[in-house]
């Protein structure tokens, strides 16, 4: 499958945006495992605008995690818009706006879930971003309380955006229950969506992948938590895909091997 001209595999396997966990090293070996698609931590705007350190280290990438997305969050338009510039300079794949994290520090702040309650500030937010640069750009969100995802999602199309994912809960769910997928199916079999439809929420196991293909007809599937300390979950995927059979996990003495090498590359 390609996104606006860019190989991203078929029926890609996503590493999902986690704050403190996607970052380079553990990318590298989401990236050895058989992922397809990579994200970056979730990266302040206001903090990329002050020149923050620890943010700018944040849009670090390497040229074999391609393809890889640089994510961004904030609650205002020019700040927005001047950080995709500034990560458009470091030339990732694609730049996503983060219209989900459900984290109070952030939602409560306007931006990243917040933004759902502001639909015309999303939408319009998501039109200078696109205009602004010219690597394409993407949109994670959440399906949300007393609104319908699938207007949001042909209004973000409409104004540009090249795939859309969305995580099957409510802000107020954060994490917890049960995803629910079935409002990420009605926004993909909307005969009006052109752009993929990327699927996100409780994908732990080989199994819960291939039914959200088949059964949610999805055209990727993004994974987050089910990778933390199990990073090689997207070659078991991939495997269950090819030949129907599970794969075991590593044995111990890999997965110390593995725990060293992150924790070198870490330092």
């Amino acid at each position: 499958m390609k996104v606006a001209g860019i190989e991203v595999g078929d029926r890609p396997l996503i590493l999902a945006p986690m704050e403190d966990v996607t970052n380079p090293p553990f990318r590298k070996f989401c990236k050895k495992y058989g992922a397809d698609w990579l994200y970056s931590e979730f990266v302040s705007a206001d903090a990329l605008v002050r020149s923050v350190n620890k943010s700018l280290k944040k849009l670090t990438i390497d040229e074999t995690e391609r393809p890889v997305t640089i994510q961004i969050y904030g609650r205002f338009i020019d700040s927005m818009v001047e950080a995709a510039k500034i990560v458009e300079e470091v030339r990732p794949d694609f730049i996503d706006i983060n219209f989900g994290c459900p984290v109070k520090r952030v939602a409560q702040k306007g931006a990243g879930a917040g933004m759902l309650k502001d639909i015309p500030l999303m939408v319009e937010m998501t039109r200078q971003i696109v205009q602004a640069v010219k690597i394409p750009v993407t949109a994670k969100t959440w399906d949300c309380e007393h609104i319908i995802i699938e207007d949001i999602a042909e209004r973000l199309q409409d104004v540009g955006i090249q795939a859309l994912a969305i995580h099957g809960r409510t802000r107020s769910q954060m994490y917890s229950g049960e995803a629910d997928w079935e409002p990420i199916a009605r926004v993909k079999n909307n005969p009006r969506i052109k752009i993929p439809i990327l699927g996100n929420g409780d994908i732990t196991s080989p199994e819960k992948a291939k039914e959200a293909f088949e059964r949610y007809g999805v055209d990727g599937v993004m994974i987050g938590r089910a990778t933390i300390g199990h990073p090689w979950i997207f070659k078991q995927i991939r495997h269950y895909f090819e030949t129907g059979e599970l794969l075991p996990d590593l044995s111990v003495k890999e997965q110390i091997e593995v725990i060293k090498e992150q924790i070198l590359l870490s330092v």
